[in-house]
């Protein structure tokens, strides 16, 4: 998964030869995961087609305020565009349409979209050689930048005109990871490790049965998700789930028993930053694994079982000063009172409250209802949201603590 995804991205065209690029430019954020919309000037669509576009973006393209042709249309409004984006890329950027946002000439829907966006504006400028060099267009530049705007260098090559220099725009890909690694400098867990548990555990009995859980491992991978989307190197250890993750920044270790998750928490957890345990660990197991299925024989049946390690326990006790340590209890009695015991005698930065007494909340559902209890034992209670919302809560908590 790119750091793209979900995000919202609006294109803006204007009349360039490298207009016929926008087509994989556009390809490449879908592919990403993001969503899409094009607003073109009415002169780049000599140059690519607005079906070819909104097939691709599987939006709307808009060119014009309102459809000529159409005495009922609504007007295309540039203020909803500009607030709808997360980010606004313009490519190709003429040298007109940077003198235009360079001064504030307001002539088209493109420019009016752009004087009206809150997000971060991205620009790949492409012009023959002679127009690059220009004055004018190096104070466009200046001044673009100036105003928060991001340049996206043009490369050498051959231009339209046949001359070879520079002026001609980043390729599409180029543009992609630019954007990328862009967004990814200024993410405020850039170069940070994060260690996520995730799942259930489970304890075999025999090679065919085992004792678990209920837990699904999705608030697990919804926290992985939200620590990677804020930069985090994340290394994910799982127990047995149906939940996937494919993300750029998250690396998923899958294991089956708690002495495997405690294996590989204990291997990843000193190079760690942060440790977020989120798994349902089991408390016991059985003593003696059957080698062999065991025969249904007796009307009744015992397993002697013993403790697992506490994962959690046991690094809090090797936590250094430089690391936060956050942990789960899911309680269904005296539950804050509960969870602040955890919290102590485990040695935890933030413990995160679950009560199977809270209606859409606990395994098996899309939504989650919890408390934050920080080290300070300041008491934050969040209202029924879903697993994804909570996850972004939780590391918003942590780097408020973490900071």
């Amino acid at each position: 998964m790119s750091i793209l995804s979900g995000k919202n991205i609006l294109l803006g065209i204007s009349a360039g030869i490298a207009a016929y690029k926008t087509a994989n430019i556009v390809r490449l954020f879908i592919k990403a995961g993001a969503n899409v919309k094009v607003v073109m000037t009415p002169a780049s669509k000599d140059f690519v087609t607005p079906l070819t576009l909104s097939t691709l973006s599987k939006n709307p393209v808009y060119s014009s305020f309102v459809k000529d042709d159409d005495d009922n249309a609504m007007w295309n409004n540039h203020v909803e565009l500009g607030l709808w984006a997360d980010l606004f890329l313009i490519a190709p950027a003429t040298a007109n349409t940077l003198s235009k946002m360079a001064n504030g000439v307001c002539d088209n829907l493109l420019m009016a979209t752009y004087l009206s966006a809150k997000c971060p504006v991205y620009f790949a400028p492409a012009m023959d050689l002679d127009m690059y060099k220009h004055q004018t267009t190096k104070r466009s530049f200046e001044l673009l930048k100036s105003y928060g705007n991001i340049m996206i260098p043009a490369t050498s090559g051959e231009l339209a005109s046949g001359l070879i220099g520079k002026g001609r725009m980043a390729e599409p890909e180029d543009i992609l990871t630019f954007i990328e690694n862009d967004i990814l400098k200024k993410l405020p867990l850039k170069g940070k490790k994060i260690l996520i548990t995730a799942g259930p555990t489970y304890e075999a009995i025999d090679p065919v049965r085992f004792i678990g859980n209920h837990s699904s491992g999705k608030m697990g991978f919804e926290i992985a998700k939200a620590a990677a989307n804020l930069g985090a190197e994340v290394c994910l250890v799982s127990g047995p789930s149906s939940e996937q993750l494919s993300h750029s920044m998250v690396d998923v270790i899958r294991v089956v028993s708690a002495q495997q998750m405690y294996d590989e928490a204990h291997l990843h957890f000193p190079k760690s930053d942060i440790a977020i345990l989120a798994a349902a660990v089991a408390d016991y197991k059985p003593k003696n694994v059957a080698q062999h299925k065991i025969k249904k024989n007796e009307q009744t049946f015992s397993i002697e079982l013993e403790k697992t390690k506490d994962i959690l326990a046991s690094l809090g006790k090797i936590k250094t000063k430089d690391q936060f340590l956050v942990g789960f209890a899911l309680e269904t009695n005296n539950e804050i009172e509960n969870a602040l015991t955890k919290l102590k005698r485990k040695n935890l930065d933030l413990i995160v409250l679950n009560s199977l007494n809270d209606k859409g909340a606990g395994f098996g559902v899309s939504t989650n209802k919890v408390t934050f209890i920080t080290n300070s034992e300041d008491i934050i209670k969040q209202e029924l949201k879903s697993k994804s919302d909570v996850a972004k809560d939780l590391m918003n908590q942590i780097l408020k603590q973490y900071a």
